[in-house]
């Protein structure tokens, strides 16, 4: 369990408390003042993540981009448009949109189809968040439980695990990015892959895109997790639970994990944005995500030829990564600070 930590705010006389004639000033003076309280180093973290102006500044934009894709039918709705209808009629002969961001639609059309912006760019929002959060869940559990049994086990287990989390961080993700679309398509296909609905495409390109990012992603940290163990294990509290003849199950997840938070916290808010950034990144490159799915990388990768003519069909998803991106970065240094008792904030 974690270890507890005394947090005092007495109220120093210069005489012992329990003393003198200044004995009952000094118990009331303590009860008004002085209540002692026990917290965890998380809670400490917690508390200092609070006072933090730019943690809570960046987490509030997280909460909003997440209200965004949470609220994205209801928004689309509330505009009166879908990601999805085309409006050929705004559209000229040579696929520039005939109007800007009007009432109807409130940040234009999309070139050469006439689809909503705004409505496109709210269902972006969803994609890249639902990528990004399961593949972080998906390496963070992978990546603690192989740690914990490299490091707590040792001996063969530890080599051969060792050897597989070196393996796996040798290995070029983006070909398999390119190779494992194409593989499952003839899984779950069959030979008719080649004439497979957009929708079909879509999908196992999705699935696909999370299954290679967390085939990759975990390895790093059970590598940190691994090296954290091995300092851990010899401290005084597991020879004693060894000793006990406590289960390793409960070592593991009752004695280790809950010592193990500080890492994995700032694992998890280092991981978010990269994986936002790489998911946009893929689609981008045109390994990623593919239509109808409403995406900002596929945004971003079919308004390269219109920005001179309409810079909001670029920009809007470019910003929102960014701030995005910018944002979960701030605030995974912000819980680096705050779980670092070498800081003081």
């Amino acid at each position: 369990m974690e270890p507890m930590i005394e947090e005092a705010d007495l109220t120093r006389t210069g005489l012992p408390s329990g003393s003198g004639p200044t004995s009952a000033a000094n118990s009331a003076t303590e009860k008004k003042t002085g209540k002692t309280r026990g917290k965890s180093p998380t809670g400490i973290a917690l508390a200092r993540l609070r006072k933090d102006k730019v943690a809570v500044v960046c987490a509030s934009i997280f909460i909003f981009f997440v209200l965004i894709a949470i609220f994205a039918p209801l928004l689309a709705k509330l505009e009166g448009q879908d990601p999805t209808t085309y409006h050929l009629d705004l559209i000229d002969d040579y696929g520039f949109p005939t109007i800007g961001p009007t009432s109807e639609h409130w940040f234009g059309v999309e070139p050469r189809t006439g689809r909503d912006l705004f409505a496109r760019f709210v269902y972006g929002a969803r994609p890249s968040l639902l990528v990004a959060g399961t593949v972080t869940i998906v390496t963070t559990i992978v990546g603690v439980i192989v740690g914990l049994i490299t490091g707590f086990l040792g001996g063969w287990i530890d080599r051969t695990l060792s050897w597989v989390i070196d393996f796996v961080l040798s290995l070029p993700y983006l070909l398999f990015a390119i190779a494992v679309p194409a593989a499952l398509l003839a899984v779950f296909i069959g030979a008719d892959a080649e004439n497979a609905s957009a929708e079909d495409v879509a999908t196992v390109r999705f699935y696909s895109l999370i299954i290679v990012l967390s085939f990759f992603g975990w390895a790093s940290l059970a590598r940190l997790i691994r090296g954290e163990v091995l300092s851990l294990r010899e401290r005084e509290f597991i020879s004693a639970a060894k000793v006990l003849g406590v289960p390793t199950r409960k070592v593991l997840f009752k004695e280790l994990l809950p010592n193990l938070v500080a890492p994995i916290v700032i694992s998890v808010s280092m991981a978010l944005p990269s994986y936002i950034v790489t998911e946009a990144g893929l689609t981008f490159l045109g390994v990623g995500l593919s239509e109808p799915t409403p995406s900002w990388g596929l945004t971003i990768a079919a308004a390269q030829n219109f920005y001179r003519a309409d810079p909001l069909y670029l920009w809007i998803p470019v910003l929102a990564i960014t701030i995005l991106v910018l944002a979960l970065s701030l605030l995974g240094d912000a819980v680096r600070d705050a779980f670092d008792p070498r800081t003081r904030r």
